[in-house]
């Protein structure tokens, strides 16, 4: 995977059709405009200090301090003074795929999966890395950069390796006071359930058909792991999912919003103004502002802002 495949246009920043994972380094200087993605990032401050912008407000960022962002989620950098970042960022069809495991564990599941979400977070978990801590991260990461020159499809497993070990560091930084003990297969089952076929009508009784649980009984689990009860993560994943075709399709936001599973569009406005704080035809506007979305579904990069 070449450096050039991670681009950012005016608000979007996206990479190719073709690569799932990606490690860089990245300088700012002043203003990195607000703009959004359809992958997973985690941004480590290297050097420097920022002003970090999201839904959630503003916070100052100095070295150490790291941000997880959830697909979909907005943010820019402010007051930047000589500011690096080490970002990893990688596919959410690789977080539905082959980190699905990361679920069932005490510590990548809640870094990844419940953490962004618990304490109206909205989708985005911070925590810091002291200087050991960085450097074995950073180790990592650098050996995933390093494997951008190289076939994909000779060296996937050792990427997808690299991803994990560097995600290992950031999740034990955040892991004081997250529950040792594994998720309850209930609740890996409904979540597989509903992110199988997000477009269903699910009701709580047929979320627990089957798994010989009385439905408050899976509620009250399912919250105590994920901060939500199984119909409000179903919405979760339903907006995160519109999101992206927002960003990569030109699809009508009725369209999308049927597609989802939400065919009264006035709801669906509602949700997903709940969850990034515009509307859809506001968020696809302000985020795909000068991009050529079919260039962007055929893989071909537009020009570059940084």
């Amino acid at each position: 995977m070449p450096p050039e495949t991670i681009e950012h246009t005016s608000t979007l920043v996206y990479f190719g059709d073709d690569a799932f994972a990606y490690a860089g380094r990245h300088r700012h200087e002043g203003l990195m405009p607000v703009h959004t993605h359809s992958f997973v990032e985690i941004a480590i401050v290297s050097e420097g200090e920022a002003v970090h912008h999201s839904l959630n407000g503003r916070q100052p960022l100095t070295v150490g301090d790291t941000v997880l962002l959830r697909p979909g989620v907005w943010h820019g950098y402010e007051d930047c003074r000589s500011f690096e970042v080490y970002n990893l960022c990688f596919s959410a069809e690789l977080l539905r795929q082959e980190l699905g495991w990361t679920r069932d564990d005490p510590l990548l599941g809640h870094l990844l999966s419940q953490g962004p979400y618990l304490e109206r977070r909205r989708g985005i978990l911070t925590t810091h890395l002291g200087p050991h801590e960085r450097a074995e991260c950073f180790a990592h990461l650098d050996a995933l950069a390093e494997l951008r020159t190289q076939p994909q499809h000779l060296h996937r497993t050792d990427m997808i390796a690299r991803v994990v070990l560097a995600l290992g560091c950031v999740a034990r930084a955040v892991g004081d006071g997250v529950r040792s003990e594994p998720v309850h297969p209930a609740v890996l089952e409904v979540m597989r359930r509903i992110e199988a076929d997000p477009a269903r009508n699910w009701t709580l009784s047929d979320l627990a058909e089957g798994l010989h649980l009385a439905p408050g009984y899976l509620v009250r689990l399912f919250k105590s792991v994920t901060g939500l009860p199984p119909v409000a993560f179903l919405s979760r994943h339903r907006v995160e999912l519109a999101a992206e075709m927002l960003l990569h399709s030109d699809r009508t936001v009725r369209a999308i919003a049927e597609r989802v599973g939400w065919p009264d569009q006035n709801y669906f406005a509602r949700r997903f103004r709940a969850h990034y704080g515009l509307t859809a035809t506001e968020y696809r506007t302000r985020f795909t502002r000068g991009v050529d979305l079919g260039a962007v579904r055929r893989g071909a990069p537009p020009a570059a802002s940084h």
